[in-house]
C-alpha cells in the first residue's frame, strides 16, 4: 500500500496556491505556463492522493483522464468532476502547456473544483 497520499495532497495544495497566485495578476502579467503547469500538477496530485488513500498504486505516465476514471470506478461521486476543458488531460506528457489566459483559467477552476470536492467529501 502506498502511503504517499499526504504528500500528494500537500503538493496539490501548494501547486494550486501557486497557480492562483500566478493567475491573480493583471491579464498582461499572467505567466500562463505557471498557471497551466501548477493546475495540471495539482489535479494529478489530488487524484493520485485519493487513489493512494484507497490503497492503489499509480504510475508517472498515467494520464489525468485515466486517473479520474480510476477514481470514478471507486466512487461514482467523481462523476461530478469533469476534465473536458483540459485539452491535454488524456496526454500524460505534461510538457504541453496552454498559452491562452482563458484556457488556463478554466484549468485552474477545474483544479479548484476538484480540491473543493475532496474537501466536501472529507478526503482532504
Amino acid at each position: 500500500m502506498d502511503h504517499k497520499e499526504p504528500d500528494h495532497f500537500e503538493k496539490a495544495k501548494e501547486q494550486l496556491r501557486a497557480a492562483n497566485e500566478a493567475l491573480f495578476k493583471p491579464q498582461e502579467d499572467v505567466v500562463t505556463f505557471q498557471v497551466c503547469k501548477n493546475s495540471l500538477m495539482a489535479i494529478e496530485n489530488y487524484l493520485k492522493g485519493y487513489l493512494s488513500k484507497r490503497g492503489f498504486d499509480t504510475a508517472t505516465e498515467d494520464s489525468l483522464d485515466l486517473l479520474l476514471e480510476r477514481c470514478r470506478l471507486l466512487d461514482k461521486k467523481f462523476n461530478q468532476i469533469s476534465l473536458s476543458v483540459i485539452d491535454c488531460s488524456a496526454n500524460p506528457d505534461h510538457n504541453r502547456y496552454c498559452e491562452d489566459v482563458e484556457k488556463v483559467s478554466s484549468c485552474f477552476q477545474t483544479a479548484d473544483h476538484l480540491e473543493n470536492f475532496l474537501i466536501k467529501q472529507g478526503i482532504v
